[in-house]
C-alpha cells in the first residue's frame, strides 16, 4: 500500500508539471495589449477626415439614372442601368444591372450624347457634364441625373473570421466596418500591422494600420476607397504557441492515460 501511495504522489506531481508546462506554452506569447483595439483611448470627440470624392477610373461600372418632366423621353437614357434578368444556368435566373462601363479610353457610351469622358472625374463632375449636355441639347426639360458606382467594393483577407469581398452600395465604408463585416480579426491576427493596399493613378500604394492605437480614428485611411484590399497578417508567435500545444496535447493525454492504467493495476 505504501508503494502505491508513493506512485500516486509521483503521478500527481507529473500531472501538475505537465499541465503547468502546457499552460506556459499557450500563454507565454499572449499580450493583451496586442489583442485590444484602441489601447489607452480616452473619452472625447475625434475628428475623422471625411472620405474624398472617389475618382472614376477605367473599368468602373456606373449606374446612371435620368429623370425629367417627360418620363417617356427619359427612358432611353436609363435602359443600361435598369435591372435585367440573366440566365444563371442550373440555378435559374437572376437580376443584374448592366450599367455603363468606363472603357480603356476612359469614356462611356451614352445614348444620344455619344462618347462622354468619365475617367478622372468625380461623380459630381460627371453629373454636371451630363446634365448640362441634356439641357443645352434641349433633349430633356429640367433633367435630374443621379450617378452611382455599381462596382464599389473592398476586399478583406488574412486572419479574419470570414475573408470576403464587400459590396458597398452607399460608397462609404470605414476600415472598422469592413473588418466587422468580415467577422472581425481572429486571435492570431496582428492588429498593430494591418496592411492596406490601394490603387491610385495606376500605382499600388501600401499603408500599415495600427488598430491597437486610437490614432486610426483620425487617420486619412480610416475610410476606404473602392477596390481597397485589407490584409491581416498572422502573429507568428501566437500561431507557433497554438501549434506546439496541439502537438503536445495528444502526447500528454496518452502519457496520462498510461500512468492511470498502471497506477490502477498497482493499487489493485
Amino acid at each position: 500500500m505504501g508503494y502505491a501511495t508513493g506512485v500516486w504522489k509521483h503521478f500527481r506531481f507529473l500531472t501538475c508539471f505537465c499541465a503547468l508546462g502546457l499552460y506556459l506554452i499557450t500563454t507565454s506569447c499572449i499580450n493583451t495589449r496586442k489583442t485590444t483595439y484602441f489601447n489607452d483611448i480616452q473619452n472625447g470627440a475625434f475628428n475623422t477626415p471625411e472620405p474624398a470624392q472617389p475618382i472614376i477610373n477605367k473599368n468602373d461600372l456606373l449606374g446612371i439614372y435620368v429623370s425629367s418632366l417627360n418620363a417617356e423621353a427619359s427612358l432611353i437614357y436609363n435602359a443600361p442601368s435598369l435591372p435585367t434578368t440573366i440566365s444563371a444556368g442550373a440555378n435559374g435566373s437572376a437580376m443584374q444591372t448592366v450599367g455603363y462601363l468606363v472603357n480603356e479610353d476612359g469614356v462611356i457610351q451614352f445614348p444620344v450624347l455619344g462618347n462622354i469622358k468619365a475617367a478622372g472625374l468625380t461623380i459630381k463632375e460627371l453629373t454636371e457634364v451630363i446634365t448640362d449636355s441634356l439641357k443645352t441639347g434641349k433633349l430633356l426639360v429640367d433633367p435630374l441625373v443621379t450617378i452611382r458606382f455599381l462596382n464599389f467594393r473592398v476586399t478583406v483577407l488574412g486572419e479574419v473570421g470570414k475573408p470576403t469581398v464587400i459590396t458597398v452600395p452607399n460608397e462609404k465604408i470605414s476600415v472598422l466596418e469592413a473588418i466587422g463585416l468580415a467577422g472581425d480579426l481572429t486571435i492570431y491576427g496582428k492588429r498593430d500591422n494591418v496592411l492596406l493596399i490601394r490603387e491610385e493613378g495606376g500605382k499600388k500604394i501600401i499603408r500599415r494600420i495600427n488598430l491597437n492605437s486610437p490614432a486610426i480614428l483620425t487617420s486619412s485611411f480610416y475610410y476606404l476607397k473602392t477596390n481597397d484590399v485589407i490584409y491581416v497578417e498572422p502573429d507568428k508567435n501566437k500561431v507557433a504557441s497554438v501549434s506546439n500545444f496541439r502537438q503536445l496535447l495528444p502526447a500528454f493525454i496518452a502519457a496520462t492515460t498510461v500512468v492511470i492504467v498502471l497506477l490502477d493495476r498497482l493499487i489493485k
